[in-house]
């Protein structure tokens, strides 16, 4: 396992045990939007704002720049949907873990929607990516998230919990899932997984304190860190928002008020 533990030294600092992950593999799902048109421009930003890694689906590896390495740790992401898909919570395979590996990959992202119609595809796919993974010494971040017609409310403690136990069943690493909306219902998630957990942030919030908010009750919870996309790369201060939220992840500091806006 010598392997995964080199790995995911380049995901987590090493002072704090916690990590600032930017997920920019948005392209597939929605398209060159906002943010992630030039993706070298903002992966030198959220390197300079202190982030830990950042995730991005294969085919844009070679023109993430250089600060892949010498600031941030790579995830390749092998899962993916469109939009406009029929069913965009059926994330199909689209690399192998091997592929990411002659990448120079740091880790690799799965994704598995709970509850929705193509779960049981999903489930299998993530458990065989998982034996590979371990086979390579390579580290897996699991998105799990409650999605689908059985799920009344994604952000309930009972079905986020679900999630965040299935991604540590099935071998993952780590599990970004939701936030649960409180300090104590997320502290019932992060003790019912014996993986380190880092939140999603979801669809791009107005107000930068409540973003800023919620990282710190997760941290408070026992959150090891946070993988947040769009609030952070579609923000008119990359490198800013990034380093507000690292003071959070790794310093504890807690969000001012002179964010609220």
């Amino acid at each position: 396992m010598i392997g995964k533990t080199i790995r995911l030294r380049r995901i987590f600092n090493q002072k704090t045990g916690k990590t600032v992950i930017v997920p920019m593999d948005h392209g597939i799902s929605l398209g060159p939007v906002q943010g992630i048109a030039d993706i070298k421009t903002t992966i030198d930003k959220v390197a300079e704002g202190g982030a830990s890694a950042i995730v991005i689906h294969k085919g844009l590896v070679p023109y993430a720049g250089p600060s892949l390495g010498a600031k941030l740790g790579l995830i390749v992401h092998i899962s993916a949907s469109t939009s406009v898909s029929p069913d965009p919570n059926y994330k199909v395979l689209v690399a192998r873990a091997d592929a990411a590996a002659a990448l120079g990959a740091d880790g690799i992202s799965i994704h598995c929607n709970v509850g929705c119609d193509a779960e049981d595809k999903m489930i299998s796919d993530f458990g065989m990516v998982s034996d590979r993974c371990r086979e390579l010494g390579m580290p897996l971040l699991a998105m799990c998230y409650p999605r689908g017609k059985n799920i009344k409310d994604s952000y309930e403690v009972g079905v986020v919990s679900h999630c965040a136990r299935l991604a540590a069943e099935l071998g993952a690493d780590v599990v970004k899932t939701n936030f649960t909306g409180s300090i104590d219902t997320f502290k019932t998630v992060v003790k019912g997984t014996p993986i380190p957990v880092v939140i999603a942030g979801g669809p791009k919030m107005g107000s930068e304190f409540d973003l800023l908010s919620m990282v710190y009750d997760a941290m408070q919870a026992g959150a090891m860190g946070i993988s947040i996309g769009r609030n952070v790369f579609q923000h008119e201060d990359v490198a800013g928002i990034t380093r507000r939220l690292s003071q959070i992840v790794f310093e504890g500091m807690p969000p001012k008020d002179q964010y609220r806006r």
